[in-house]
């Protein structure tokens, strides 16, 4: 018997996300490979004290959260574009001491995410060595070169944005799609998809497939717009 994972609305998919809950969101800059549909039923919810593990905080679509007062941390590689104005809410949270913020190097940010899906213990890396990031982590010494020990980065949910998946879970992307929502489907203890288009079982080509089956927990069809 064939696993069917496609669930009917974006409310339904979200339904277990609980306060507290660490929450990983797709998407690099604004709009490309951005969860926008869920992250509006999350919204709706009206969950609390969130940690988002995000590229950036800003953006159409997390503002929303900010907006509704809804995020108690960020953890984040760009969390503020320079040359954004009005500044964005994220930003006049963090500003005001009501948002927490740890920046994570882009590079170190992937990385934590892989090994969390990875099972892998950690990493060394030089990027941050003598700087604030370096603060309170382990650091050794490997040939004639500083490093710092980086641990694994997990979530309670995944929030994905694909182009297309098949009823049990498989997704492929669409060009900015494949962006941090391939790395961050495989970090997430419960990883939800929006997708363009869901297919039969077998329709998809493996050699296409990006994120397997085994990492998707609910898939939902992001309504066309009528014309």
């Amino acid at each position: 018997m064939s696993i069917n994972k496609v669930v009917q609305s974006f409310e339904e998919a979200v339904a277990d996300v609980f306060d507290g809950a660490t929450i990983m969101f797709g998407g690099f800059i604004g709009k490309p490979g951005s969860p926008t549909n869920l992250i509006r039923a999350l919204r709706d919810k009206g969950v609390k004290n969130l940690t988002v593990v995000t590229n950036r905080c800003g953006g159409v679509d997390l503002d929303m959260l900010f907006e509704a007062r809804q995020v108690r941390k960020a953890i984040a590689s760009a969390p503020v574009p320079a040359s954004r104005k009005p500044m964005s809410p994220f930003e006049a949270q963090y500003l005001a001491g009501e948002v927490e913020l740890e920046i994570v190097p882009q590079g170190t940010l992937m990385e934590r995410m892989r090994c969390a899906g990875g099972g892998i213990g950690g990493f060394y890396t030089r990027t941050g060595v003598g700087t604030a990031i370096a603060e309170g982590k382990e650091a050794k010494r490997i040939g004639d070169k500083d490093y710092i020990l980086e641990l694994p980065l997990k979530a309670d949910f995944s929030f994905i944005r694909a182009h297309k998946a098949d009823k049990m879970g498989n997704l492929t992307y669409w060009r900015s799609q494949r962006n941090f929502n391939p790395v961050m489907a495989i970090a997430g203890k419960t990883v939800l998809v929006e997708v363009d288009e869901i297919v039969e079982i077998g329709a998809l080509d493996p050699e296409a497939i990006v994120t397997s089956a085994i990492y998707v927990d609910r898939v939902v069809k992001i309504p066309r717009k009528e014309s």
